[in-house]
């Protein structure tokens, strides 16, 4: 029905090239969610690249990127201002214990659960929030200290260098691949405001002071150094930081698992969920020791890395170091690289994320997986991703559970003696399906024995036991017999449970199957 953008396998050369570029990417949205978290930017620095580097060597998916992100910057940023950066690193430290656990108990494959639609409103609403960010950076800080949008000469420089680095992108790979044309475009733009005084356009650090407010502010700064986190050990603290915590868990392991799903189509090949949920919480509990924010992994420079031909783990492996190199020994380049140009890279990130046949495609599908897409996209832009998943699942389950609940219907054969009835039950039984269940019976006129035969039927949930138990009172009332064939044996053993006057056959029973570990 929908298809990802097919790309090619890896190379040392592509994955380094493309390492390089994403780190360049990096710098500025690792600031920008420290800004959002209400923290000290190397704290977004330092958890973009322990996050990147850790994921890259034991994730479950070669070639994704993670680091600080959005999602998990806005749901700390209450906690942050309230109780402190310690109390953070408490959070991300127990929100890092979850994911591990989520991993270890096989718990990733359920993302492979995920109805196709779902991934569509998914991915097109990241790309429409991906592409509100970037108008940010259209804006300045006027005189009075309030942010305004850009106009005249530094707008049309912006737009200029913007549009620039999007058609090196888009035609260089025409004349050749030897470096990755989003790499390429971000050096001769850095290169051109650099020699050309005329071209005033601003740059990252420009970008992190005003974000800081530091005119000396700066990406310089030392490695990482181990310190647990100065917070009581009560159960007070706990009742502070789990809340988040869990928040924290589950925001991370939807976008990470689902930016996996989306690679995985577009790469023709697997990840693995269950070892991506480890490897992630690893990595925030490294954060919550070594002074980090947390993270999660990142469409946007996950679809950079792909983009710019970055297949493997080396390729995240490099762009977590290059991170690092730029923070210890050459905060200097990274510094002049112009904004305008990061835009541009981020601005091509959303015309190839965005799913463009979705819109050709909606008169063709089923309405309700157009609907869900629209309400996935919309409910993405206007909450978070978590959300927004969740509410597509449920409506997409919701819709199942309606059309299936119509299958359910009876084959209704008397005896010829008249003295007996059998109803061949056909189609899923289940609390959507329980009422048209109910009415395929006529209890008063049915004779004294009534045989309910489940052989082409699914007893699938409570409400369906319940509504035996129901159908059994009745005839009960009726002074009539009822007997039940081919149940599973599950259901058997509920309605013993339950003490339900009904006889019960279980010969011929059928086994049902449950989802495997292998999917993960």
């Amino acid at each position: 029905m929908f298809e990802f953008p097919q790309v090619d396998k890896s190379s040392v050369k592509n994955d380094v090239f493309s390492g390089i570029t994403v780190a360049l990417a990096l710098v500025p949205e690792a600031v920008a969610f420290a800004f959002v978290a209400g923290v000290e930017p190397m704290v977004g620095l330092y958890a973009a690249f322990m996050v990147g580097l850790i994921t890259a060597f034991f994730g479950g998916r070669p070639g994704m990127i993670s680091g600080a992100t959005g999602a998990m910057a806005i749901v700390i940023v209450s906690l942050v201002s309230e109780h402190g950066v310690e109390y953070l690193f408490a959070a991300v430290l127990l929100a890092g214990l979850l994911q591990i656990l989520f991993g270890v108990f096989h718990l990733g494959k359920f993302i492979r659960m995920v109805p196709h639609s779902v991934m569509i409103g998914f991915v097109n609403g990241l790309a429409i929030v991906i592409f509100m960010a970037q108008m940010g950076q259209f804006k300045v800080v006027n005189k009075v200290g309030e942010l305004e949008w850009m106009q005249g000469s530094s707008l049309y420089i912006m737009l200029a260098l913007a549009l620039l680095t999007m058609l090196i992108i888009h035609f260089l790979p025409k004349f050749t691949t030897a470096i990755p044309s989003t790499l390429a475009a971000i050096v001769v733009v850095t290169l051109l405001v650099y020699f050309i005084p005329a071209l005033e356009a601003r740059t990252v650090v420009d970008f992190l002071r005003s974000m800081t407010g530091d005119e000396n502010a700066t990406v310089a700064g030392t490695l990482p150094t181990f310190a647990f986190p100065v917070v009581p050990f009560s159960m007070e603290t706990l009742a502070i930081i789990l809340p988040y915590s869990f928040i924290l868990a589950a925001v991370g392991l939807i976008e990470s698992l689902l930016t996996l799903t989306v690679i995985d189509e577009m790469t023709g090949t697997r990840g693995r969920a269950n070892k991506e949920c480890i490897a992630q919480g690893g990595a925030n509990m490294v954060n919550g020791v070594f002074g980090g924010m947390g993270g999660c992994a990142m469409i946007g420079q996950s679809m950079i890395n792909i983009n710019s031909g970055g297949r493997g783990r080396l390729s995240g492996i490099t762009a977590a170091l290059t991170l690092l190199a730029f923070i210890l020994f050459a905060s200097g380049l990274i510094e002049i690289v112009p904004i305008a140009a990061l835009v541009g890279v981020m601005f091509i990130v959303v015309l190839s994320t965005f799913e463009w046949a979705s819109f050709k495609m909606m008169r063709k599908v089923p309405k309700k997986d157009a609907i869900v897409i629209i309400l996935v996209t919309g409910v993405t832009v206007v909450t978070d991703l978590a959300i927004a998943v969740f509410v597509g699942v449920i409506v997409s389950a919701l819709v199942f559970a309606w059309e299936h609940a119509k299958h359910i219907y009876a084959v209704n054969v008397t005896s010829e003696d008249q003295k007996e009835k059998t109803y061949r039950i056909n189609g899923p039984l289940f609390f959507g399906s329980v009422s048209h269940f109910l009415d395929l019976f006529d209890v008063q006129n049915d004779p004294r024995s009534v045989i309910v035969d489940f052989a082409e039927s699914r007893v699938a949930d409570h409400s369906a036991i319940e509504a035996i138990c129901v159908l059994t009172d009745r005839y009960v009332k009726e002074g009539k017999k009822l007997h039940i064939r081919h149940l599973s044996k599950d259901c058997h053993k509920l309605l013993s449970k339950a003490g339900v006057l009904v006889e019960v056959n279980t010969i011929e029973d059928p086994i049902y199957k449950v989802v495997s570990d292998e999917l993960a």
